[in-house]
């Protein structure tokens, strides 16, 4: 097949591959095996998250292979790369957990030096663990450049006593054997089963809500994001996000032409639809820091609580993403979203196409209970509700799908990290109306904002999911079921009133009005804040030293630089 000759003369890659001085640049192409023809094409990263930590990243490299071959099909050369991930079902509940949410920005990071360094001109980027997602979408609009973003698949569902189950199965379990509600022998069995293939976590948990936001928002082909790992309707779909790159070099449509404010607010959307985890809240902002527009907490939480909410989807509902992808995948979802007049359907996407045009010929399928339609939906608000008040003047997060109540009056019970509280639930040391506080677990005192799945499963193993909250200026897994709140700001570290609390004060929570409150008079606050500390953590070097003297508020995405808001030059232009 004759190949297009590519006027390299714009692109990034022209300052490695063309004219006399770059001849000793080109001699390393050669020794890789390179053509001249392929040196001379467009080089595009074909980058992944691959590695042996855990399931969610382990079919990624054989879907790199798929995706190199569409973009040398299409007239490009492939340069494949990797970088880490630190997967949150592992560096649960201890203090490894600290370094997730630390990735996601490391991984950007790592991504737009390899790119930079190398003058690639386009990305395909496949990721497969939470904090992966959304950092290889903030790359994508960092750099500028043309690219395809690819989920690389859920797990698929386990089987124990007849029911489908999931992870969050066996962290709930755990709460279960602690209560004495489950042998050793049933946990041993359940852990066996809960996990039986590649893939990523199979509710509607942190990676599935960003595998559906990467639709939604326009930067994944459509139905991409639906097929389990181990499907080989994944490796078609990563052939056609390479050639898809090519096309988007040849028109010349960029990540920040596609995710606009109007993107975004596509994004809140279908995480409210389905119940999606509450990190949206600092991945969405985080994602719109790159592309130069303002996009908090509270303007995704207020886009989630006026979505209904129609995935019945864990880990509230009953359904995983295999169960979505039997019924046509995500466009299922956008399309009841579009027709309903949800979402802004003249969007742009990787397609070259808007939203509403990928979706014309979908037909949403009445034969099914997994997705309803709106006029149908399982609750009129939104997974997802912003709160604000006295206990969170910048503002917090909680999931509602499944409470019974949307308000909650107790006492706290206070823990200056999670270990504390953890032990404290293990050994049943709480009661019911308890608000459960943990607190220096915020994205500077953590440092590095943990997830609480170990001690929110545990309170709901044991039969108090219902009878207790817990609040923390940490974050939840999208796993996490309950009256949790999270993102409590200003976080504990700089001062933030939920450092002023004490066991026994009042707090009020009401979802209903979306407010936090802790009833103590001005007077009383004002001494404790005079009286305040600020403290030090365990973490004086390292990563994640220099992570807590970077990061924003989780307010808005928890980010560690100014943004594109600040940049001078695009990567793309250089």
């Amino acid at each position: 097949m004759l190949q297009k000759r590519w006027d390299k003369s714009r692109l990034p890659s022209r300052h490695v591959t063309e004219g006399p001085d770059r001849a000793p640049h080109r001699s390393y192409y050669y020794a890789m095996g390179m053509t001249e023809d392929e040196i001379h094409q467009p080089l595009v990263g074909v980058a992944t998250c691959w590695n042996e930590a855990a399931p969610c990243n382990i079919a990624l490299a054989r879907q790199a292979q798929s995706a190199k071959k569409g973009v040398a099909e299409a007239g490009g050369s492939p340069r494949e790369f990797t970088t880490i991930t630190v997967t949150d079902g592992i560096a649960m509940g201890h203090q490894g957990m600290k370094s997730s949410l630390v990735s996601r920005d490391l991984i950007a990071d790592s991504i737009e030096l390899t790119m930079r360094g190398h003058c690639y001109d386009a990305l395909v980027g496949l990721a497969g663990c939470d904090k992966s997602l959304p950092g290889m979408m903030m790359a994508m609009l960092r750099l500028n450049v043309p690219s395809v973003f690819m989920y690389g698949g859920s797990i698929l569902p386990g089987r124990f006593h007849d029911r489908d189950v999931t992870v969050v199965d066996v962290f709930e379990a755990v709460g279960q054997h602690a209560a004495g509600k489950m042998t050793d022998e049933e946990l041993h069995a359940l852990e066996c089963v809960a996990c039986p293939s590649s893939g990523a976590c199979g509710g509607q948990f942190t990676a599935n809500t960003m595998a559906t936001v990467s639709e939604a928002i326009g930067l994944a082909l459509p139905g991409s994001a639906g097929a389990p790992a181990p499907y080989e309707d994944r490796d078609r779909f990563a052939v056609e996000s390479g050639r898809a790159v090519m096309a988007l070099m040849e028109n010349q449509l960029r990540p920040r032409d596609i995710v606009t404010r109007h993107a975004l607010e596509n994004a809140a959307v279908i995480v409210g639809a389905t119940g999606g985890s509450t990190n949206a809240g600092l991945h969405l902002p985080a994602i719109a820091h790159e592309a130069g527009i303002r996009f908090t907490l509270e303007d995704v939480a207020a886009i989630m609580r006026r979505t209904p909410y129609i995935a019945d989807l864990k880990p509230a509902g009953k359904y995983v993403a295999l169960d979505v992808f039997r019924i046509g995948g995500i466009p299922v979802i956008l399309k009841a979203l579009l027709d309903a007049g949800l979402l802004h359907g003249d969007c742009l996407t990787v397609t070259g196409r808007t939203l509403a045009e990928n979706l014309r010929d979908v037909v949403f399928p009445t034969d099914q209970d997994v997705v309803y339609p709106v006029s149908r939906a399982l609750s009129k608000t939104g997974g997802v509700v912003g709160l604000k008040g006295s206990l969170a003047p910048d503002g917090a997060i909680v999931k509602v799908t499944g409470l019974k109540s949307l308000r909650f009056e107790g006492t706290a019970l206070c823990f200056d990290c999670e270990e504390d509280a953890f032990r404290a639930v293990q050994e049943r040391a709480y009661k019911a109306g308890d608000v459960i506080v943990i607190r220096y677990e915020g994205p500077k005192g953590g440092p590095g904002m943990r997830e609480m799945l170990s001690t929110t499963s545990a309170i709901y193993g044991q039969g108090m999911g219902g009878e207790v909250a817990l609040i923390t200026d940490g974050r939840f897994s999208g796993g996490t079921r309950g009256f949790c709140v999270g993102h409590i700001g200003p976080e504990a570290a700089v001062g933030g009133p939920i450092a002023l609390l004490k066991n026994g004060d009042r707090i009020i929570i009401d979802a209903e009005k979306g407010t936090i409150d802790l009833a103590l008079p001005e007077a009383e606050l004002a001494a404790r804040r005079a009286a305040w500390q600020p403290r030090k953590t365990d973490y004086q070097s390292g990563a994640l030293w220099k992570y807590a003297q970077l990061v924003g508020p989780a307010s808005q995405g928890a980010v560690t630089h100014p943004g594109t808001a600040a940049e001078t030059h695009c990567y793309a232009n250089i």
